[in-house]
């Protein structure tokens, strides 16, 4: 599906259009599940194919690395970008490959204009973030029956006044589309009202001025380089317990200061593609449902490398063989009852 990683580590990206409509090519008995107990695939760092290598770095960086970023730039932002670079695939073509889960780090530049709001990751996008959201719309409008989960994140730099400004922007573009906060809704009940979009915001003062807006979704960062340590944390995670709504297990990898020096010609694509096999071994394993060790949404770097996406969705066949799916004679009826009996095996 949509990509291969090749022998010596290098991406390759193909067409992506396998799962462009996966959601409504479910089993109809899948219809009436709830969205925080289907598998969900998602994009990390959603817009970071689009870097800028001439903005400046973040303000939330080190005070040394925005020193060497203005004092020797030629040096310090090629290494910044390809360390903060985790997706190839434009937001269209993520959302074509099957990606309904979008992470979205919003910012304001010091240096921007007014009302001007990028996305960041270390540096800022060139893609504007009233641009990209009206992108996802578009989308949207010719898949009527595909729903995403937009998680807007960060905001650095962001004033009361740029915060209403973007809900303002979200209300204008989305519109009917959003579904408003409350009970977590199934598919068929999101097309029954003809709502695509549940937009998370990280900012609790403006989720409780508008209706609109869902609390953030808590997302699984394990902050490792190698991709043991990585798995070892989200079964930590898992053991826990999950938690009640939607959430987020990260299989990305991360870099630190002391592998970037000792590693000053790779990227974080060079690191993170030999170890995609392993990631996608666990993928695999995983289940999706209510159980206390069941996950929800998988988010990975690199969209179209592997078979991420597919393997994520395929994981929704082990609902059908659990109680908590309506029997066939519900669903043909219209009720909405649900099946007694013990939740879904842990994996």
């Amino acid at each position: 599906m949509g990509g291969q990683v090749s022998t010596c580590g290098s991406f390759q990206s193909l067409p992506c259009t396998t799962n462009t409509d996966w959601m409504s090519a479910l089993c109809p008995l899948l219809w009436d599940v709830p969205l925080h107990h289907l598998s969900i695939p998602g994009s990390h760092d959603t817009m970071t194919y689009c870097l800028n290598k001439k903005s400046p770095i973040s303000q939330t960086q080190s005070w040394l690395l925005q020193l060497l970023g203005k004092v020797l730039p030629c040096v310090t932002r090629p290494v910044v970008l390809r360390w903060s670079t985790t997706q190839v695939l434009d937001v269209t073509k993520q959302l074509d490959a099957g990606v309904r889960y979008l992470d979205l780090r919003i910012a304001h530049m010091l240096v921007g204009t007014e009302k001007n709001l990028h996305f960041v990751h270390m540096v800022y996008t060139t893609a504007l973030v009233e641009d990209t959201l009206t992108e996802i719309s578009e989308w949207l409008e010719n898949h009527p029956r595909e729903v995403v989960i937009l998680a807007c994140r960060n905001f650095e730099g962001m004033t009361e006044d740029l915060h209403e400004y973007l809900v303002a922007c979200i209300r204008n573009i989305f519109g009917d589309m959003l579904c408003p906060r409350g009970e977590l809704p199934t598919l068929n009940q999101l097309w029954s009202r003809g709502q695509q979009v549940i937009l998370s915001y990280e900012e609790e003062s403006v989720v409780s001025r508008h209706g609109e807006l869902w609390p953030g979704i808590p997302y699984w960062w394990g902050d490792q380089v190698k991709a043991q340590e990585l798995i070892q944390y989200l079964e930590r995670m898992k053991s826990c317990g999950r938690p009640g709504g939607l959430f987020v297990a990260g299989i990305n990898l991360t870099e630190n200061l002391a592998y970037v020096l000792g590693h000053p010609s790779q990227s974080l694509r060079k690191m993170t593609l030999p170890n995609l096999p392993y990631l996608s071994a666990w993928v695999r394993e995983q289940c999706p449902g209510p159980g206390a060790r069941c996950t929800n949404i998988i988010a990975g770097d690199f969209i179209g490398a592997d078979t991420f996406v597919g393997d994520v969705i395929r994981l929704n066949e082990k609902l059908l063989r659990c109680s908590h799916v309506p029997s066939a004679a519900h669903v043909e009826c219209g009720r909405e009852e649900w099946v007694r009996g013990g939740v879904p095996a842990s994996p």
